[in-house]
């Protein structure tokens, strides 16, 4: 993980692994210097590292340094499939997928919920959500798990009005066959974000489950062959995305793992080498967004919540 070794306190490391807190406790920054990259061989960060800190609810969990467990969602919200930070602060929006009914719930930060409300389109299979500066919301209707669908959609609403949804249609460039081969089976896209008056697809690689394609469509209402604009080197199934408060920080959500891309601007953060973190023994993490600049939620599709420090 990213947390500095005890070595070099030896004289002191009985007492600080009976006594000291949890780093996911404070409000320890890393040295993005000291953090490992990323390679389809070696995933750094895997629990049990030497020199980790770890409180008694970790090792209990076996989680990796620094996840915390610190709470579950309310009973009656079905699965978490994403996450976004709602217009009320210290609340967030979540969802199912699937064919499940088009519920949106507004949860506090430890999952109990606040509210919730029906979006007015079908939950064909709804994978992720993001909003823009002006309080539009972006639904990701994009999971396509055979990549068979023909009926892709991103749904744009405001929560004051969720019965008023507009479509942004699109269709994938590179895609002639439903489905293709399975070799060939990169189409699903659970992961998507708003940037600069575009929403920013990350498919989920289900067939060499190494390339993590980037596609965009407008922020607007209409019908769109969406354009590619890179491929991501990511040795994960990615599940959702979200950028930190400043712009400089990229999080790609995979199953019990995340990577980190990090730049000064966008074109830097989409050229960058992902960094590696391991989420194991979490669940199946489906949901991430930026608590603050510093913290990192994490919702899992059983109803765990998590938060880890970055």
């Amino acid at each position: 993980m990213l947390y500095i070794p005890l070595l070099i306190r030896p004289l002191l490391g009985a007492l600080l692994l009976t006594s000291a807190c949890s780093s996911a406790e404070g409000d320890h920054v890393s040295n993005d210097a000291d953090q490992p990259q990323a390679t389809a061989q070696t995933h750094p960060g895997k629990k049990g590292k030497k020199g980790h800190k770890k409180n008694k609810d970790d090792e209990a969990e076996n989680l990796p340094s620094g996840l915390r467990r610190v709470g579950k969602l309310t009973d009656g919200i079905l699965e978490s499939s994403g996450l976004c930070a709602a217009p009320e602060a210290g609340t967030y929006f979540t969802f199912g997928d699937d064919g499940q009914q088009p519920t949106v719930w507004r949860v506090d930060a430890t999952g109990q919920q606040v509210a919730q409300f029906t979006l007015g389109a079908p939950n064909h299979d709804w994978e992720s959500l993001s909003r823009d500066p002006s309080g539009n919301y972006y639904m990701g209707d994009c999971g396509n798990n055979n990549s068979d669908r023909q009926n892709l959609a991103i749904l744009r609403f405001r929560p004051a009005t969720p019965s008023q949804v507009s479509k942004i249609k699109f269709n994938y460039p590179d895609q002639t066959e439903f489905p293709p081969s399975k070799k060939d089976r990169n189409f699903d896209c659970e992961a998507s974000l708003w940037h600069d008056g575009q929403v920013y697809l990350f498919t989920k690689d289900r067939g060499q489950e190494s390339t993590c394609k980037v596609y965009t469509v407008p922020d607007q209402p209409g019908s769109y062959t969406a354009k590619l604009i890179t491929k991501l080197v990511i040795p994960g199934e990615v599940t959702d995305a979200t950028l930190s408060p400043d712009g400089r920080r990229l999080v790609l959500l995979a199953r019990q793992e995340l990577f980190i891309l990090d730049g000064n601007s966008w074109d830097a953060i989409l050229k960058a080498t992902p960094r590696h973190i391991s989420l194991e023994g979490a669940g199946q993490t489906e949901g991430a967004a930026f608590k603050d600049a510093k913290t990192l939620l994490i919702t899992t599709e059983q109803g765990d919540v998590y938060e880890l420090p970055l």
